[in-house]
């Protein structure tokens, strides 16, 4: 094997990693990783993702309401669509403000190991099944000029040991895989950890500038583990994402505080 292929290889294994450690960054962390592995089509639109939906489906309790339903306790955890912000685009298919049960939670978040096989698979789908999810609301967000779309997903677990083991596990792969580190969540140094995803490597200076940039945070409280998935043209704005963070933290903390 060549020292460029070798290179290569490396680099794709990183970006597969990557997706995996972003669990539950099903719609627009998948279209980002897809931009990033090498021999991807780089011909693809600054925005990735589709125009907005923030009209709620019917039937919904929550229909009409912008800034996202709050008719279920776990659904009471996301929080409300911010100023600056608009309903963001459908997560895989499952609209921008839905919840599921505890089955098809870990079922969708399975889905996101299909870039690895052989015994790495079974690893990851054994360690999904050992969380106990018991519920995931699902919100995006997307800022009205469109710079900037961001999904959050809330998983409810069996018990807080494993969502405090879970949550350490996201940061030691993500320090094994030598992401650069994000902005700092203001107040929560402790249970919440930012990460930017690989640059794109291809390509000039200014196809490069053109393509999507993502950060992925965790964070956790309690037996609530939190997945915020970041997608922009570059520069990204980080701190707006850190910030966004800390809302959604404080939310769950004090329902009611942003809301």
């Amino acid at each position: 094997m060549t020292e460029k292929t070798g290179g290569r290889k490396r680099r794709l294994l990183k970006n597969v990693l990557a997706a995996v450690l972003v669990l539950g960054a099903v719609g627009g962390g998948v279209a980002y990783t897809a931009v990033t592995v090498d021999g991807a089509d780089r011909t693809m639109p600054t925005v990735a993702w589709a125009e907005p939906t923030a009209t709620a489906t019917p039937g919904d309790p929550a229909a009409g309401i912008g800034r996202g339903r709050a008719s279920t306790p776990l659904s009471k955890l996301l929080l409300p669509v911010p100023s600056g912000y608009e309903l963001g685009a459908d997560i895989a298919g499952y609209g921008n403000d839905t919840e599921l049960a505890g089955r098809d939670a870990a079922a969708l978040l399975k889905q996101q190991g299909k870039g690895v096989y052989g015994k790495q698979r079974r690893a990851y789908e054994k360690r999904i099944d050992s969380l106990g999810i018991q519920g995931m609301a699902m919100r995006s967000y997307a800022t009205y000029d469109a710079d900037l779309h961001v999904e959050v997903l809330v998983l409810r677990m069996k018990n807080r040991k494993m969502v405090r083991e879970f949550f350490q596990m996201r940061k030691d792969l993500s320090e094994t895989l030598e992401l650069p580190k994000g902005p700092k969540v203001k107040d929560h140094t402790k249970n919440a950890a930012c990460y930017l995803l690989p640059e794109p490597e291809e390509g000039d200076s200014e196809e490069r500038a053109a393509q999507l940039r993502s950060m992925t945070c965790s964070a956790y409280d309690g037996e609530v583990m939190l997945t915020v998935t970041a997608i922009g043209a570059g520069p990204l704005d980080e701190k707006a994402v850190a910030e966004l963070v800390e809302q959604q933290l404080g939310h769950i903390e004090s329902p009611g505080e942003y809301v």
